[in-house]
């Protein structure tokens, strides 16, 4: 992620919030967790094969749209979930809770649409692709509620 696409910074006394255009990052500032976190997040197969697990013990980076729902808990820390993984928790406190979730509720809707926006391109990309070679589709083949 670059300087330029970072959008918000909460620094808080043992973990930043880095909110991205598409990505919201919580980053540990010390101990064995952090340095798991660091390894964790440098070796993207690693990360991809074992992340699963490690969601438990540290904090991943999240794609915005990969985010359900973001929402302010009984506690008022900003609770995000995130389908087929552990819902990500950020004690913060309600102020910048509120900023934090105003931002990504702005957000999330933009990502999401884009991810739309590529999955129709690649997939009108194939289908062009497939009848240059002359082959039939095989989204068309297959879904009659695809075929143009």
């Amino acid at each position: 992620m670059t300087a330029e696409d970072l959008v918000m910074v909460i620094d808080k006394a043992h973990f930043v919030v880095k909110l991205h255009s598409n990505l919201l990052e919580v980053d540990l500032k010390e101990g064995v967790r952090k340095h798991i976190e660091d390894f964790v997040e440098a070796n993207p197969a690693l990360r991809e094969t074992l992340g699963t697990l490690f969601q438990f013990a540290i904090p991943l980076d999240v794609p915005l749209k990969d985010i359900q729902s973001v929402k302010l808990d009984d506690k008022g820390r900003v609770k995000v979930i995130i389908p087929h993984r552990r819902d990500l928790t950020i004690p913060l406190e309600r102020e910048d809770a509120q900023k934090l979730i105003d931002k990504l509720n702005e957000l999330i809707p933009i990502e999401k649409e884009r991810e739309v926006e590529r999955i129709m391109t690649d997939a009108a990309a194939r289908r062009e692709e497939a009848e240059r070679r002359g082959e039939e589709d095989f989204m068309t083949r297959d879904h009659p509620s695809m075929q143009r």
